[in-house]
């Protein structure tokens, strides 16, 4: 993305664009503008101003080049994408992670480009924000290039590319139809694999068979020699005659039996290393139906300042409920999960709760954010005492190999961070009753998000999950939703 939208230069090649792209990043590292200037307006704005001033220097109004109502257009386009308590002269500094993807979204809406860049552009906005932005996707006109781990977005998209150490292949249709066709070679891999691991079994066959028989002359022409029937210059130049023709077998099927190894091992690569991955701890131990938390008129208030909700706060959780907690950005949903299980003490009402365990699992994955090593860390949760050989082999079942044992976890990136995690719990072997996942998916690629969807689906207890991502939700079987809201109860 960054050498298409021309951050970076390429070392070989070139690239040519119709028109300048519109480039979002999926790190905005700008907190040093303002969002008139993030928006690219501030010199039309600035001479805008100064016209209205009193100004006639020729230079602000080729600046301006009549567009007049530039800072009208700025603030339509910021209301449009739901930022209205937003200046122009606000740092991007004072914003959120999903305000600063909205005030380049609403640049798209400002400058209208013809070819636009999005990189996770989902990553941080809200369901209504994700929502708008699906709906931009199905009606512009624009060329659109996206990377992305949402697949309800994938999905909107007509051309998928798939980008491998290998290089970029490309795939007719949207998300869909790009894992139909996946399955299909991924099936024909495992023919290939299944027809040259039956190849390799048949030469060695053949080279031990060769073997046996060539044991069998040579143990004759021995038996020969003793007996000597023949002249003995005859039978050596018969066994060294054997002996070279042996000695070019053996080479032949050796030959034949390394080419075999070879493709093997490369269409063994080739395979998706995910599909490797199976997490299986133990279920959660209460039963189903079990209260585990009851909520009455609760509410909270940062510093003695206003109370979140205009209503208060009632609801009950029993154990084997799978509860989606939804709600857009700043409404409070990491503070009511936090005020449930009794992080926080709420300003108002009660909040009861029963005797259970339970992980929380942020989309950072702070748990793992030790300046430790991954052994380490995985050591730590050796609770049962198992030999060292099972932790290791559990780091293997967790994609996590001999020479990444001695890298630090802060090192890790977010789905590493993710898998080792689970890999902890496994080695634990103690499943919490609740799982607690605070936007779990943001950090992920497509890979690691189904490692983490299967976990979370096999997984038998109770599950809190706030996320924007409902292709997640759908795949975990949520049972309900509750959803925070500034001025509305639950």
């Amino acid at each position: 993305m960054q050498l298409l939208s021309g951050t970076l230069q390429p070392t070989s090649g070139s690239i040519v664009t119709s028109s300048p792209p519109y480039y979002i990043p999926q790190r905005i590292d700008k907190n040093n503008q303002t969002i008139a200037e993030a928006l690219g307006a501030v010199n039309k704005i600035g001479a805008l101003h100064a016209i209205l001033g009193g100004s006639v220097d020729p230079v602000h109004y080729d600046l301006l080049n009549d567009d007049w109502d530039i800072e009208q257009r700025c603030y339509s386009a910021l209301r449009d994408w739901e930022l209205r308590d937003t200046t122009l002269d606000t740092p991007l500094s004072e914003l959120s992670g999903g305000e600063k993807t909205k005030v380049l979204l609403a640049g798209i809406t400002l400058h209208d480009p013809g070819i636009v860049l999005l990189d996770e552009p989902t990553n941080h906005l809200d369901l209504d924000a994700r929502e708008k932005l699906c709906h931009h996707i199905s009606h512009t006109r624009a060329t659109l290039v996206i990377v992305s781990h949402d697949i309800t977005l994938l999905n909107l998209l007509d051309i998928t590319y798939e980008l491998t150490p290998r290089g970029i292949t490309l795939y007719g249709g949207n998300y869909d139809f790009y894992r139909e066709q996946k399955e299909i070679e991924d099936q024909a891999l495992e023919q290939r694999i299944d027809a040259e691991q039956a190849a390799l079994r048949a030469a060695r066959k053949k080279a031990q068979e060769v073997r046996e028989r060539q044991e069998k002359r040579a143990s004759r022409g021995e038996k020969s020699k003793q007996k000597g029937g023949a002249a003995r210059i005859v039978l050596n130049a018969r066994g060294n005659l054997a002996e070279n023709s042996s000695a070019k077998l053996k080479d032949k099927h050796a030959g034949i039996i390394d080419s075999s190894r070879q493709r093997l091992s490369e269409l063994r690569v080739k395979q998706a290393k995910d599909n490797e991955l199976k997490v299986d701890f133990e279920d959660a131990r209460l039963h189903d139906g079990k209260i585990l938390i009851t909520a009455k008129g609760v509410n909270f208030g940062y510093n003695e300042g206003p109370l979140l909700w205009g209503n208060p706060v009632d609801i009950e959780i029993r154990s084997g409920e799978r509860i989606h907690v939804q709600g857009n950005n700043g409404s409070g949903k990491t503070t009511l999960i936090k005020l449930l299980l009794g992080e926080l003490a709420p300003t108002r009402g009660t909040v009861v709760q029963s005797d259970f365990s339970y992980v929380y699992l942020d989309q950072e994955y702070k748990q793992v954010n030790q300046p430790v090593t991954v052994l380490e860390l995985a050591e730590q949760h050796n609770v049962n005492n198992l030999a060292d050989h099972e932790i290791k082999l559990r780091l293997n079942r967790a994609l996590f190999p001999h020479e990444s044992w001695d890298k630090s976890c802060q090192a890790l990136s977010g789905g590493e961070r993710m898998r080792l995690y689970l890999c902890c719990l496994m080695i634990s072997n103690q499943a919490p009753d609740i799982f607690v996942l605070d936007e779990p998916t943001n950090n992920l690629d497509i890979s690691n998000l189904s490692i983490l969807t299967r976990a979370i689906k096999d997984y038998q207890g109770t599950v809190l999950v706030i996320s924007h991502d409902m292709h997640f939700i759908r795949e975990i079987g949520t049972t309900r939703s509750v959803r925070t809201r500034y001025t509305n109860s639950f």
